[in-house]
């Protein structure tokens, strides 16, 4: 069995592997270690979990532990797709680098440009960054890429399905022809390997499981769900979401639940609070510290329950998530493979648990068609007669139907109360409507009432008729009228 001592690393590396208490590396660190120490470029395919980080990092470090960072130009570069990420693989090179002299930056966002700018213009070995944060930096003028060395691109896949294709282009055209590039992804498809094929040459290509699969190790299931009521759905889902937790019980240590959308996200989140569940979100238009904060709490146990978006779904180790909830079925099929691969992680069990609606379907298919293989259906716990609770804040209670906007007038039958009242009036003045007549007919039965300042009567004290505004008709107004009556 290979071990991290056959692998030629730095002595000094090899010594902080030892007190992070590795031994044997992953079939993706043994197979994309030795060509990347030699120089190679190298594209490497495998499942989330298995340890990609550290196939990049170890021989970057090794390779790094000669030389000098000059002003504004680093000396590698590690472009990750979210700045959780990115800070993640930042870690991983305190971890390993701790015996090594080598200065790094983290360019993300929601950092204040001007303690990145500090950094750089020191000179750092390692620069972690997202395309975003990168370029704009390099378009203040503040950074150089003319003395890259190595370059990596981390989950690749991901990278390019977020639109990030032109902006990776760019970075590449403004860095040496003559660095080695490193592809990281958990999968590669057809149209992306072609793209690939641009930017790396003659790579070494490393796949240790065949791609989009899924960890035998992680529990599978989905419940297939369909609302009583349209607008009563989501609350429905959201209390079978609940239902779901509790069946776990305390095989349910700590999950990551994923939203489709931010919005939901924020919504889930409220409802678990709510109901008396220790769960906090997590997506793109929170803060950095707000985000750092939710992750930290998650990672040494304080909060249970972190409901997040496919910001969260990329790269991040929380080695002990003991389950995974999709809320709703991915869009993408490739999304389900990263979503579960938060658990199960570093060879221990997980489960992983989705809802479908029928609008779902046929995304749960074609997740069936790329993993090759039929998820199993799970009895809904809903399901044994008890009656989903709807959340207070969001919808109406269940004997209130919904309005109607209606563009014809139609008859409405009386409330109770005011049944009484017309019964009672109906018996003491005959001549009064009844319930059911028509609202024309209540109109002419009530009496006409005076408008405006006309009199009551429409004759003067005279016998005369009076033309004009009444009885207080001014005098020359009344002449007036009476000349112009008798002409």
């Amino acid at each position: 069995m290979t071990k991290f001592s056959d692998l030629n690393l730095n002595p000094k590396v090899l010594r902080a592997i030892d007190e992070a208490g590795y031994e044997t590396p992953t079939p993706i660190q043994a197979g994309a270690i030795p060509p990347a120490l030699e120089g190679r470029d190298v594209l490497g395919i495998a499942q989330t979990g298995t340890g990609k980080t550290a196939s990049f990092t170890l021989p970057m470090i090794t390779a790094l532990a000669r030389g000098r960072a000059r002003a504004r130009m680093p000396r590698s570069l590690v472009l990750c797709p979210t700045r959780e990420l990115a800070a993640q693989v930042a870690e991983n090179f305190d971890t390993y680098a701790k015996h090594v002299k080598l200065t790094k930056a983290l360019l993300i966002g929601g950092v204040s440009f001007k303690e990145q700018d500090k950094l750089i213009d020191k000179g750092v070995d390692v620069l972690i960054a997202t395309p975003g944060r990168l370029l704009d930096h390099f378009e203040r003028g503040k950074l150089l890429l003319t003395g890259v060395q190595i370059m990596v691109v981390d989950e690749a896949d991901r990278m390019l399905d977020m639109g990030f294709i032109p902006d990776i282009e760019r970075i590449f055209s403004l860095t040496p022809f003559t660095r080695q590039t490193l592809f990281f992804s958990a999968t590669m498809a057809p149209e992306i390997e072609r793209i690939t094929n641009t930017f790396l040459s003659a790579p070494e290509r490393i796949e240790v499981a065949r791609q989009a699969t899924t960890g035998e190790n992680i529990e599978q299931g989905v419940v297939m769900f369909k609302g009583s009521r349209r607008d009563r759905e989501a609350s429905e889902k959201r209390a079978l979401l609940r239902a779901v937790i509790d069946a776990e019980g305390e095989r349910c240590t700590n999950a990551i639940i994923f939203c489709n959308r931010k919005v939901d996200v924020d919504i889930v989140a409220k409802s678990l609070k709510k109901y008396g569940y220790d769960a906090a979100p997590i997506h793109g238009d929170l803060d950095q510290s707000q985000r750092t904060r939710t992750l930290d709490g998650f990672r040494d146990g304080s909060l249970r329950f972190l409901i997040a978006s496919d910001v969260a779904a990329r790269g991040l180790d929380v080695p002990s998530v003991s389950h995974v909830f999709n809320f709703d079925v991915p869009s993408h099929a490739e999304d389900y493979v990263h979503r579960i691969g938060r658990t199960g992680r570093a060879g221990r069990d997980g489960k992983a648990i989705m809802i479908c609606v029928p609008r779902d379907e046929k995304n749960l298919e074609d997740i069936e068609r790329l993993v090759q293989r039929e998820i199993p259906r799970i009895d809904n716990p809903l399901k044994s007669g008890a009656t989903p609770e709807a959340d207070a804040e969001t919808e109406t209670p269940s004997d209130e139907k919904p309005k109607r906007s209606r563009s014809r007038s139609r008859k409405k039958a009386p409330k109770p109360q005011e049944a009484e009242v017309l019964e009672a009036t109906a018996a003491e003045t005959p001549e009064a409507p009844e319930a059911s007549e028509a609202p024309e007919a209540k109109e002419e039965a009530k009496p006409r009432k005076s408008r405006g300042r006309r009199s009551r009567s429409d004759r003067s004290d005279d016998g005369k008729a009076v033309v004009g505004l009444g009885d207080h008709t001014p005098a020359f107004i009344e002449m007036s009228f009476k000349d112009r009556r008798e002409a």
